[in-house]
């Protein structure tokens, strides 16, 4: 199905897995013919997909010294903007956008180089909070302009619909009558009137290759410069108004929504408990991710004076592949500094799934899982240039990109604000089985047996039951 004709030119930032992973969607999936599409790169990655489907490809590193005179003869008003780099500002872009009257989509909101790591900025500023506090202010200045989607991958991305689905399930199967809410306080209220405390994007991959990782390589199913810079941000959580114990090493941000808190350790080296249908009762990094903030800050319910009556916890736990576990545990090793050799499997996966989904616990069923299992044997079928991993956020791109054509004047946006019946539409198809599993489980089953646990029994949603210490 083509869902859109797109007459303009799309410029594309950035080739890795999922700039190669995108490209044959756009063209199956859009009516755009190969000159309306330019990459522009700082490494010769991609460059054998680029001329595979005929599209030009500029080897050229973006720098905030460049990356206007750069872009700005490639783009016009009415083009596209496609950010899937790492190491440029997402926020320029989007306002060098604004100024040509120029779409924007990209995957998160990227800093420019050491903004994650710099040591002379706060733990708030080089946050994803932070990130998005600056990007809310900007969404204030863009509103009526083109329309900038930003942070709109997997996750964050699909995962804020996953949750909308979630919520109209559990209210369904709980006997409470509801249609699906118009804006943003209705679906804040559903999830209050549901009793939602806790939302996981929880998250299983067992993808594999046949060749083990090595001693100084890190491996990974998808961008491994992406993955080691926001595991060494501090480990952030929306953090939800039932919460009742503060970490010892949390801090609030000063200023902006006050949705989220962080802790001062990496997300790479902080764990939680999780569970998902089929690998059951995990260990995940809490890695930020944006989504962690949005989705908490989307769904409070706050009071005529402006507190926050209510708010789920909301973070992310993620087992990635068992080699990228190992990587991570020997880049923690090293100190943070990264491996000297890096090894993307894409080609060589033998076999694996990726189970990404949200969790939903605290309602009056315990536990809800709703979301993605993709085989790599799936996606083989479906799409070339993917692994299971990468099909699961491209197909994001590919939907952001197609709502944002359709909907050419709604400045700045997040997921959590789109419709989401229109992105199902088009992700579905690629998602391989879309799963709705309920389960009792909760952070506190078979805990204290072997060692004495500091543990909240009366509250099993309080988030230091979930945290491993």
């Amino acid at each position: 199905m083509k869902h859109v004709r797109f007459t303009g030119k799309i410029v594309m930032v950035g080739m890795g897995s999922i700039g190669q992973g995108v490209l044959p969607l756009i063209f199956r999936h859009m009516d755009i013919a190969p000159d309306q599409i330019t990459i522009v790169t700082a490494d010769n990655r991609g460059r054998e997909v680029a001329i595979e489907y005929g599209v030009q490809f500029i080897e050229r590193p973006l720098t905030r010294d460049n990356f206007a005179d750069v872009l700005r003869p490639l783009l016009g008003a009415g083009d596209f903007l496609v950010n899937l780099s790492v190491e440029v500002s997402s926020l320029a872009l989007v306002e060098l956008c604004q100024e040509i009257d120029a779409l924007y989509i990209d995957t998160c909101i990227e800093p420019w180089p050491g903004g994650y790591t710099d040591p002379n900025l706060s733990y708030s500023q080089r946050s994803n909070y932070g990130l998005r506090e600056t990007a809310l202010e900007l969404k204030r200045r863009c509103e009526g302009g083109a329309t900038a989607v930003i942070t709109h991958g997997a996750n964050p991305g699909i995962v804020s619909y996953f949750v909308k689905r979630a919520l109209l399930d559990i209210a369904r199967d709980t006997g409470v009558p509801v249609e699906t809410p118009a804006d943003r306080a209705g679906w804040a209220t559903l999830a209050h009137s549901l009793g939602v405390k806790v939302i996981h994007i929880a998250e299983r991959d067992t993808q594999v290759s046949l060749t083990p990782k090595r001693p100084g390589e890190f491996v990974n199913t998808w961008s491994i410069d992406g993955f080691v810079s926001e595991g060494c941000q501090p480990a952030e959580l929306g953090w939800g108004t039932h919460e009742r114990h503060f970490p010892a090493d949390g801090a609030r941000h000063e200023e902006g929504c006050g949705a989220a808190i962080y802790l001062m350790r990496p997300g790479a080296s902080t764990r939680v408990r999780t569970w998902t249908p089929l690998a059951g009762t995990i260990h995940g990094f809490l890695i930020t991710h944006n989504e962690s903030i949005s989705i908490a800050d989307y769904y409070t319910v706050r009071g005529a004076d402006g507190a926050a009556q209510y708010r789920p916890t909301v973070h992310y736990a993620y087992h990635p592949c068992d080699d990228a576990v190992l990587s991570v545990h020997e880049l923690a090793g090293r100190n943070w500094q990264q491996q000297e050799r890096q090894r993307l499997i894409v080609d060589e996966v033998v076999s694996g799934i990726d189970e990404l989904g949200v969790l939903l616990l605290g309602h009056a069923k315990r536990a809800y899982w709703f979301g993605s299992r993709l085989t790599i044997d799936e996606t083989r079928a479906l799409v070339p240039h993917n692994n299971a991993t990468s099909l699961q956020v491209t197909i994001g791109v590919l939907a952001g990109i197609i709502w944002a054509i359709e909907n050419p004047r709604a400045g700045l946006v997040e997921a959590d604000e789109i419709d989401h019946e229109r992105i199902f539409e088009i992700m579905t198809p690629y998602l391989g089985n879309l799963v709705g599993q309920y389960g009792d489980w909760t952070p506190l089953q078979d805990r204290g047996v072997l060692f004495p646990e500091d543990i909240d029994r009366d509250d099993p949603w309080q988030f230091k039951n979930f945290r491993v210490v």
